[in-house]
């Protein structure tokens, strides 16, 4: 890990593996590196980043909790031509960097998208839920009874895990704030915008997952030209099925570039 200094001054925490041409991944939101190094393939002659974000993994918890920030922090620790990407939130910080810094971009990984053109879509409201029954001093045996609860155990395993993961994330306050910031947020870009992005891009989404909607992984695949799209098998019912299919569309990705 090398401790990188954010423009306010926040000690943000870059995690490196490999050798070779400059790959940043980003995590989901309440994720960190162990994330991104478990879903990006180990490949020879691609040096894989991630950046922590702030209140994620060991890197400070100071100044704004949101997409915009975040993607300011990657722009300033990213070197030009690189291969941009990552996980849900890590694929909003990824997409708003996209539209705004083209020139440093040499391809777009997109996995499990969030969110388009628009903040704080309905697939983050059991993100919302779970915050402010966090900050109401709310347990994971009380999130057990809601309806969320048994709506996504039937439909979305994957989702109900890591909800519940963040009934036990400490500091339980700072979780509840950023929870709910980030699931009101949104990568502050336009449809058009998302349909002049030029670099070329993989869009990566899977079934069985309310918060990240198939749908949606589809829609950023149609909207952006020339975009190759794979759907992979549900996280939820078979976790390394999921990942063995995600490392073989990136390699394939990296290797046409």
């Amino acid at each position: 890990m090398t401790p990188q200094l954010a423009a306010d001054g926040a000690r943000l925490a870059l995690h490196s593996r490999g050798q070779g041409a400059p790959v940043f991944f980003q995590h989901g939101l309440g994720g960190d590196h162990l994330q991104t190094f478990e879903s990006f393939p180990d490949l020879p002659g691609w040096r894989l980043n991630t950046l922590e974000c702030r209140a994620h993994g060991t890197s400070d918890a100071t100044g704004p909790l949101s997409i915009a920030r975040f993607a300011q922090d990657v722009a300033g620790a990213m070197p030009d031509n690189t291969v941009l990407g990552g996980i849900s939130m890590g694929a909003a910080i990824s997409a708003r960097l996209a539209v705004r810094h083209p020139e440093r971009l040499r391809a777009l990984i997109l996995v499990r998208p969030a969110w388009f053109d628009c903040p704080a879509p309905a697939n983050m409201s059991s993100i919302a839920e779970v915050a402010a029954m966090i900050a109401d001093g709310q347990t994971a045996a009380e999130f057990d009874r809601t309806g969320t609860h048994a709506r996504l155990a039937a439909t979305a395993p994957d989702n109900l895990a890591s909800l519940t993961g963040f009934f036990t994330r400490e500091p339980l306050a700072l979780t509840a704030r950023l929870l709910a910031a980030i699931a009101a947020d949104g990568p502050g870009i336009s449809r058009d915008q998302i349909a002049a992005i030029r670099p070329p891009t993989l869009v990566c989404g899977c079934a069985e997952d309310e918060i990240h909607p198939l749908p949606m992984a589809r829609l950023w695949a149609e909207t952006i030209p020339g975009a190759r799209f794979v759907e992979l098998p549900p996280k939820g019912r078979d976790k390394p099925a999921h990942l063995a299919a995600l490392h073989a569309a990136i390699a394939a990705f990296l290797k046409d570039l």
